[in-house]
């Protein structure tokens, strides 16, 4: 065994991993027919939690989303909603009444309210040409905040708001101008002029205020609104970019901004040049707490917490010294602690940390939490899932930590589903470093034969191939034909600390590369391992670590691209260009040689192994040129490749049919090249 191996950390089958019996193993079908459980609100009591559940129809390609009621005292579950769909449902301040989200009325999505004590049907609140998101009550329980993207020149008048549109949808022009930096985000133009604001309408007569009459800028760009209201409900703490046009780097700021109606905004954080995030209320109203990065130019930078005094006007980080990133923080009641989520070691825990600062407590650990919410004194309701489980609700007493599963929406499915063991491993990496990686064995796996072996590459590269079950890339669908998948959380991974992700700023190539052939030798020397049949797959990211994989080594059998960066020159006609000659070490007008050095394209001309490449049209964050590219050159050097091409999808395979269609391909792809 090579030296730098010498440390094998004993892979353990990890608790709440085990194998589950069944009949079959899984398929993408299979795994399109879960239901798909939303995020909770709880009433102000504790004692009832609303959510929503997503079906999907393959037949149809369409998806259907209702609301669910559950009791935690009785613990029965039942479906109030039956349209298909709502979604965003919260209850009221006097838990009486939940207000939701619908386009029930084949509309944008409206307002809708439901009163749990009298039943019968939602009552429809706004008749607006625009859809809404982010609702939230105000504490008096007669308003409601909600979002919406307005073209500014409506001037506050709906009816007019309702033409421009209708005029701009009747017009035979189909040119636009700009002279802005941001002028298309992910799948989406900007071009058409609309804007982000928070607006307030009465539940009695359905009037509507708009709070932002003076902004035209935009809230998160990948949609919703991160945002909050005070107690007393006169004021919101919001998180807004806070860069005028032309846009040449977005900062997201901390603004408050007066219920009134006035239009009265003030920027609280324009100290921090990074972003800052996510503001939240104390219980009394006296702080805010809010997430804050420190390096404008390294978008996985941690997040930490910040505690603003509204009174005195000053700022606490009680995070600072603790290497996590932050997220998804609330209040207790009494304001004494804070209760948050945190990527740790390739899984998303639950933990607490006092108001004050201190020491972090970790509360509940194993898969993947999110979307904490309280539910009484000491209980906490959240959701979690795992590698070998989709989405579920769990409660959680906060001191005990005595926790349990509370819904159960997929359980009968997967007792028909045979899945393959689930291993934690840390091997040494590049600089000897320690790198974590799962490892997904087929159902049935006999350490006594040889499997091939695939390898799975994930996107960021700050990101995370971490215990979590994934719609698009699930590993027990990749393992399933019979082949070992491996996920090493190479270098630049986050949830390993600063450093490590830190560590390829300026280089994404050489350390994550380093990494993945050391795991690569590493399995290699397993007898079950079969070295000749290995594969290695990536997407975004990924997919730019297979094409540096196709022009530095020959020892894969095949090769997946799926929406990856072939030529990092193309990276500046991406949607967001800022800041990509730091993640670069250099640009095509700076230091343009250092760019060179790491980008996969100056190496076409040593590509051999198979490469099948994969892309959507509306992919705006690696534009779809990338994948012609490397198939032409390919094709032009009379080497094996593939092309899999969606018009109607972006960085993502969203569809049921086309998910399902992808993986067809690549289990044909990987079954020439690794079962012969």
């Amino acid at each position: 065994m090579k030296a730098y191996f010498s440390i094998w950390v004993a892979a353990f089958l990890m608790a709440g991993l085990t194998p589950v019996s069944g009949a079959e193993p899984l398929t993408p079908e299979l795994m399109w027919n879960m239901e798909r459980v939303g995020t909770p609100s709880v009433s102000p009591g504790g004692d009832r939690v609303v959510f929503t559940v997503t079906q999907y129809d393959i037949d149809d390609n369409q998806s259907e989303s209702h609301i669910y009621l559950l009791d935690r005292n009785t613990g029965d579950t039942r479906q109030i909603t039956f349209t298909g769909k709502d979604h965003s449902p919260v209850f009221s301040p006097g838990g009486s009444r939940i207000a939701f989200l619908s386009g029930r009325h084949d509309g944008p999505p409206q307002v809708y309210v439901l009163d749990l004590k009298k039943g019968g049907e939602a009552r429809q609140v706004t008749h607006l040409p625009v859809g809404f998101y982010g609702i939230k009550w105000f504490p008096d329980g007669e308003s409601m905040a909600f979002g919406a993207n307005i073209l500014p020149e409506y001037g506050g008048d709906f009816e007019k708001l309702k033409e421009l549109m209708e005029e701009r949808k009747a017009s035979k022009v189909s040119g636009r101008a700009t002279e802005n930096n941001m002028y298309r985000f992910w799948d989406r133009w900007l071009l058409e002029g609309y804007y982000s604001r928070l607006f307030k309408v009465s539940l009695e007569d359905g009037s509507v205020t708009d709070l932002m009459p003076q902004v035209n800028n935009y809230f998160s760009m990948m949609g919703g609104v991160s945002y909050d209201l005070s107690p007393d409900g006169e004021q919101i703490a919001l998180s807004m970019n806070s860069t005028p046009a032309p846009y040449e780097r977005l900062d997201y700021d901390i603004y408050l901004l007066s219920t009134d109606g006035s239009g009265t905004i003030k920027n609280i954080t324009t100290h921090n040049p990074a972003n800052d995030l996510n503001p939240v209320y104390s219980p009394d109203g006296r702080y805010i707490l809010y997430g804050q990065q420190n390096i404008e130019h390294f978008y996985a930078d941690n997040v930490q917490m910040v505690i603003y005094d509204r009174e005195k006007e000053t700022y606490n980080n009680i995070t600072e010294d603790i290497d996590k990133s932050f997220e998804q923080w609330i209040w207790s009641d009494d304001g004494k602690t804070i209760f948050f989520h945190a990527q740790d070691r390739a899984m998303k825990s639950l933990f607490s940390i006092p108001a004050a600062g201190g020491q972090v407590e970790e509360l509940f650990r194993g898969g993947t939490t999110n979307n904490v919410a309280k539910a009484g004194r000491r209980t906490l309701v959240f959701t979690q899932h795992e590698l070998d489980k989709p989405t579920e609700l769990y409660e959680i007493h906060s001191r005990k930590k005595e926790s349990r599963r509370i819904t159960s929406f997929n359980d009968e499915r997967l007792s028909g589903i045979s899945l393959g063991k689930v291993e934690n491993i840390t091997y040494k990496g590049a600089n000897d470093t320690d790198v974590q990686m799962f490892m997904v064995y087929p159902p049935g796996f006999d350490p006594d034969k040889k499997y091939p072996v695939v390898f799975m590459i994930h996107g960021g590269p700050h990101g995370t191939f971490g215990d979590q079950w994934h719609y698009r890339w699930n590993a027990h669908l990749f393992a399933a034909p019979g082949y070992i998948v491996a996920m090493p959380n190479f270098h630049g991974s986050t949830s390993f600390g600063q450093e490590f992700a830190q560590s390829i700023h300026g280089d994404h190539a050489h350390l994550p590369y380093e990494d993945i052939m050391r795991a690569a030798d590493l399995i290699g020397e397993k007898e079950y391992a079969d070295e000749e049949k290995m594969a290695a797959t990536g997407g975004s990211y990924g997919g730019y670590m297979v094409s540096w994989i196709a022009g530095h080594t020959d020892r894969f059998a095949a090769l997946v691209n799926h929406a990856g960066v072939f030529d990092l020159n193309l990276q500046f006609a991406s949607d967001y260009s800022a800041n990509r000659e730091k993640q670069y070490g250099g640009s095509p007008w700076e230091n343009p040689q250092e760019m060179q050095r790491i980008n996969p394209a100056t190496y076409a001309h040593n590509f051999k192994t198979p490469m099948m490449i994969i892309h959507g049209e509306k992919d705006y964050r690696v534009p779809v040129a990338h994948a012609f590219l490397v198939y032409n050159i390919y094709k032009s050097r009379g080497l094996d490749a593939r092309l899999v091409y969606f018009p109607d999808e972006n960085h993502w395979i969203l569809t049921p049919q086309n998910s399902i269609f992808w993986y067809e391909e690549l289990y044909n792809w990987l079954e020439r090249y690794l079962k012969p």
